[in-house]
């Protein structure tokens, strides 16, 4: 008989085969085993009649995340040598649930008695999240729920996993606290950890996982954060308890929630492969709070795409106006985003019919283009008395090859106080807003005087609808993140840097737009910051980390999507047609107002089209 001091300072040296007896013969008195034999895979055990279990593997294979395969045993194999020696899967787990019917019909300390029944059963072991903890320590990052001696947070989300047969379920995921200082150590601690959940799916506000309040779990304990700790999510192999629910199995045994399988499996933390799978974490948006996922390969070339595009070939002076960083930001969000709201249109020619220059329309349809092969809702919005220009524009754009399908074509007026409300949200609830990032792109942008101001100082406020009002107002709108493109400083969103644009930007002290974007894009020319757009979105899309995070780890990858996406991108033949098509429509050059083949007093041959075959080849170098 074992007669030991059964405490947790002592189980957790022990080694698995030891806990896994103590617990067979009932000799130890905890509710969970978070911590327990530590360096050792945890596992969650499922238990369902075999008739399931082909579907059931399946299911884990397409939600891999939450639901990584450690081992499946023999119908009515209890003895499962793979993930430990000598277990005994009736009697090893501190407690198991009952399910009839996917209904939970009561706790048991064993399964001896229904061994008649596990004759015709599976079992498979999942690996589980305690796993890692002992790893997130040896990195110096926290656990707050072994500080605060209580079992991990778990939550029910609104993240639907991939369904395969009668097992279909959303996806449950874990909840540790981290300092934000420590948040790429944590991701770095456990991306390569494969077996016990990976990398975490979700950085930020719960709210954006359907998570209504983290007091609140749907199992284990509630967990405090400390002052200056972030929420993470882990998928949780918990998902597959709802999983077994939602089959509505007419037997089936889970392990407790906190009890889970101690296997004889060693936790060795992994080595990252290649600097090109090391994850980068970026901040994206501060209400609601949300961080994004990228591998440094990928944020590598999104950096040089960048550097390309804020070269000065018109000797504006914008060296002064640069963000780094921005765009990769701005493409993070632009990637999280269903709904995307793009405007643009700069008036400067106001001698002119149409006075619009044909910098700003060919990169918004650049970005338009690769939203539309993202399967994203893309929308344009321009002034009234540019509808007409602007549909013919989206139509020679359909007929070139640019977007697959024309796009809806807005107009914003200002009408009452809550006009720009009633546009961005659905009956004016901010709770409820119908885009989630609106792109400024060579739009007309508010000065500090509330006109508006081409880059010789002329006021062409006569000629510009009040679309300014849309990005004012999405800053008070919890969800709307924005971004603006541009290169001389007067465009709408540049009032981020308009304390540059006003001492470093020839009559910047009066043409500084004054209305800010959450991210601001500068460019030599505006166009290529909508040719960047594009392909930092299309590397992203390409970027496993980054895939993996935006679909939670649920699903499978949509690499299979790659040449549709490729062939979205701008190409040199695709802009040649445009603007030869704007200089039919009588769009001008915007510095010359010529109707030749040139943007910006810039030719196209050798200057634009090289920009663009640069861009290109970096994206897929």
């Amino acid at each position: 008989m074992i007669r030991l001091m059964l405490w947790t300072g002592s189980l957790k040296s022990l080694l698995p085969h030891a806990l896994r007896r103590i617990i067979r013969c009932n000799r130890v008195h905890i509710s969970n085993i978070s911590g327990m034999a530590e360096g050792y895979n945890q596992a969650n055990v499922l238990i369902l009649h075999k008739s399931l279990a082909d579907d059931f593997e399946k299911f884990c294979h397409a939600n891999s995340g939450p639901l990584p395969l450690l081992h499946r045993s023999k119908p009515g194999e209890w003895k499962c040598p793979s993930p430990s020696s000598e277990p005994d899967n009736r009697t090893d787990c501190l407690q198991y649930r009952k399910y009839e019917y996917g209904v939970s019909t009561g706790s048991l300390k064993s399964l001896k008695d229904y061994s008649e029944q596990l004759k015709d059963m599976v079992a498979f072991y999942l690996g589980c999240s305690f796993s890692f903890e002992k790893v997130l320590q040896a990195a110096g990052i926290p656990v707050r729920n072994a500080e605060q001696k209580c079992n991990v947070s778990m939550y029910k989300t609104a993240v639907p996993c991939y369904s395969i047969s009668t097992f279909s379920c959303n996806l449950v995921v874990t909840m540790r606290p981290i300092p934000e200082s420590k948040l790429e150590a944590a991701v770095l601690a456990t991306s390569e950890l494969k077996e016990t959940h990976g990398a975490p799916i979700h950085m930020g506000d719960p709210g954006l996982l359907g998570i209504e309040h983290l007091s609140k779990p749907d199992y284990g304990d509630p967990v405090h954060l400390h002052p200056g700790d972030i929420p993470v999510f882990w998928a949780s192999g918990v998902t597959g308890i709802e999983a077994i629910i939602s089959c509505r199995s007419p037997l089936a045994f889970t392990h407790y929630s906190v009890c889970t399988f101690i296997t004889d499996l060693k936790n060795d933390s992994a080595t990252l492969r290649s600097s090109r799978e090391v994850p980068q974490v970026h901040c994206i948006s501060q209400n609601p709070l949300h961080y994004s996922m990228v591998s440094a390969e990928a944020a590598k070339k999104i950096k040089t795409i960048e550097s390309l595009v804020g070269t000065d070939p018109g000797n504006r002076g914008i060296d002064p106006l640069l963000r780094p960083g921005e765009l990769l930001k701005a493409c993070l969000s632009l990637s999280h985003a269903r709904s995307v709201l793009v405007t643009t249109g700069f008036p400067t020619h106001f001698n002119y019919e149409p006075p619009e220059e044909n910098d700003g329309p060919p990169g918004a349809l650049a970005i338009a283009a690769m939203l539309q092969a993202l399967e994203k809702d893309v929308a344009i919005v321009t002034d009234q008395r540019a509808m007409d220009l602007n549909k013919k524009i989206i139509e020679e754009a359909v007929q070139i090859g640019i977007l697959k399908e024309p796009i809806p074509l807005l107009s914003y007026r200002r009408e009452s106080a809550d006009s720009a409300l009633e546009f961005l949200c659905e009956n004016g609830n901010p709770g409820r807003p119908r885009f989630d990032h609106l792109i400024a792109i060579e739009r007309a942008g508010m000065a500090a005087d509330g006109n508006y101001y081409n880059a010789r100082k002329v006021n062409i406020k006569h000629l510009v609808d009040p679309i300014d009002e849309l990005f004012l107002a999405a800053q008070t709108i919890p969800g709307i993140t924005t971004t603006g493109v541009g290169d001389g400083g007067n465009e709408l969103g540049m009032g981020k840097v308009k304390d540059a644009v006003k001492k470093h930007i020839k009559n910047g002290d009066v043409i500084a737009c004054d209305v800010e974007a959450d991210f601001a894009v500068v460019a030599g020319v505006s166009n290529w910051g909508g040719y960047a757009i594009a392909c930092a979105l299309y590397i992203l899309s390409t970027c496993e980390i980054h895939d993996r995070y935006l679909r939670r780890a649920v699903g499978f990858s949509q690499s299979q999507k790659k040449t549709v996406w490729l062939s979205a991108l701008p190409s040199v033949t695709k802009e040649e047609k445009l603007l030869k098509a704007l200089v039919q429509l009588g769009v001008r050059s915007g510095k010359s107002a010529s109707l030749e083949m040139e943007v910006d007093a810039l030719p196209f041959y050798n200057t634009h089209s090289l920009m663009i075959e640069n861009l290109l080849q970096e994206v897929q170098h």
